[in-house]
């Protein structure tokens, strides 16, 4: 969008919010980079000039605005739309592998050169992957820096910088602060818990946080989740350790508490709360294309902003979708709890009810078949994905390519199409994944005069995509889903 100046200007002129995080207006006089909805008066058109991404900002050499915080905008929805190389880079850099493996570790997992993903990600973002890694870096420094009591030199390693200069250097010229300076003029919250972060998620309004939070406070797992006084905690397996996080839905923003028992882990928790709770999707945009539709128009008009509820760990939530294959939702929730019991790894919770991280795969995959209280035929669908999932042959995460993903579970037996889909929506993401075959789906289409069998449904839903995920979450909210007696 962002090569678009004519529209890109009228954006900023009316601080159009709906645009955070999609562009970023740099001010040639000033040398300032800012969101579109920026408060302060806006520059004259000539003196600005509009880049895809705050690293390329930065690398232009641009600061970030202290007004309007850009940094801290919503991400930008196009990397949760697309499957392309240089939206799965996108996520994957979000989750924090550059930092970790490097470029070359980024490039292994997508399956081309280094020279390639970085050409890729120049050409539309203007920034290489090492350049958007420091961008990141730095927000995730400010976030210490304002929302903890650690010493500069430990938050410097625990964002992710090599160096205590480099990581003095690099806050200096993104914020035109010093790390102390950020931490003196940080609004002060009071006496927190030790260890613990406490910070704002942004989101693209509209939200209608029912179905979000109803949805996933309906499936918890006893021990890995719960909804404790309005807000939904759960526990996260991350590349450094582990913690616990505390979501709670406010008007404007989702309160995050996180509990980290690594601080390196804070970006990639960050990154896996933003995708479970769908907070980077462009509402306008899909509640727009669905209202085009009649039938539809009166259940967006009613509650619009509808998200997707996701999952901070692709790999539990196959699992999940298998235990949950033509049971209730109370029965799957008992089948994962016994798993958690039994294979999970304990954990200390100070503020609340949660004790284990869900099994991992590898711990799984050691299960003895006939201690699982399920038919069968379900028990081989279980071991066989998990050791799928083990040993690597099949990859559930931000790289994954929705369709060759698709296809290799199909592949594995007892996967039917129900499952395929509800992992392809729910953990890897997909906006236009659909589900023809659920009863509530086709209980709600034909209440409302919609085709209501899977093959007449999905030719009427063709006018949906690629948004038929969030027409599936307005569906179900007619017919008091989640969940009920779920196909294969």
């Amino acid at each position: 969008m962002h090569t678009d100046t004519e529209r890109c200007v009228r954006a900023v002129q009316s601080k159009d919010a709906r645009f955070d995080g999609w562009f970023f207006t740099a001010v040639l006089t000033t040398r300032i980079y800012c969101r579109p909805s920026c408060p302060v008066v806006p520059p004259k058109p000539e003196n600005m000039t509009f880049l895809p991404s705050a690293a390329a900002c930065q690398q232009a050499g641009f600061r970030a605005c202290k007004r309007c915080r850009p940094d801290t905008s919503p991400g930008s929805p196009q990397w949760n739309q697309r499957t392309d190389l240089v939206a799965r880079a996108m996520r994957l850099i979000g989750d924090g592998v550059v930092d970790r493996e490097g470029v070359p570790g980024l490039a292994g997992r997508l399956g081309y050169s280094a020279r390639q993903v970085e050409r890729q990600l120049l050409a539309e973002l203007g920034a290489g992957p090492l350049a958007l890694a420091r961008a990141q870096r730095a927000q995730t420094a400010r976030i210490l820096v304002e929302t903890t009591g650690l010493p500069m030199a430990d938050i410097a390693f625990a964002a992710g910088f090599s160096s205590i200069r480099t990581f003095n250097d690099t806050v200096r010229e993104v914020f035109a602060l010093s790390p102390s300076e950020l931490r003196t003029r940080a609004p002060r919250n009071g006496a927190t818990a030790p260890g613990a972060i406490t910070l704002r998620l942004p989101f693209r309004a509209p939200l209608n946080p029912d179905n979000l939070f109803g949805h996933l406070a309906a499936t918890a797992v006893p021990g890995v989740e719960e909804w404790r006084d309005g807000a939904y905690r759960r526990t996260l397996r991350l590349p450094y350790g582990h913690g616990i996080v505390t979501l709670t839905p406010a008007p404007d923003h989702i309160g995050c508490r996180l509990l980290l028992t690594d601080q390196r882990d804070l970006t990639v928790a960050i990154s896996r709360c933003r995708r479970m709770l769908d907070l980077d999707a462009d509402p306008v945009a899909v509640d727009e294309q669905l209202r085009a539709d009649p039938l539809l128009a009166p259940l967006v008009d009613k509650a619009p902003g509808r998200r997707v509820p996701r999952t901070v760990d692709e790999p539990e939530f196959a699992v999940r979708a298998v235990l949950g294959q033509q049971v209730s939702t109370a029965a799957a929730r008992t089948h994962a709890a016994r798993l958690v019991t039994a294979h999970g790894e304990p954990v200390d919770d100070p503020e609340g009810g949660l004790t284990h991280l869900f099994p991992s795969p590898e711990s799984l995959a050691a299960l003895d078949p006939e201690a699982l209280a399920l038919p069968r035929s379900r028990r081989t669908t279980l071991t066989t994905l998990v050791r799928e999932l083990a040993e690597g042959t099949l990859v559930l995460g931000p790289e994954s390519d929705w369709d060759e993903a698709r296809a290799r579970l199909m592949a594995l037996p007892g996967f039917g199409p129900w499952t395929v889909e509800v992992i392809a929506m729910r953990a890897l993401g997909d906006p236009d994944a659909f589900l023809p075959t659920d009863l509530g789906m086709r209980r709600a289409a034909q209440e409302l005069g919609l085709p209501h069998t899977p093959a007449a449904l999905t030719a009427r839903a063709a006018s949906w995509r690629p948004w038929r995920a969030y027409a599936v979450q307005y569906l179900w909210a007619t017919d008091d889903h989640p969940i009920n007696f779920l196909p294969a």
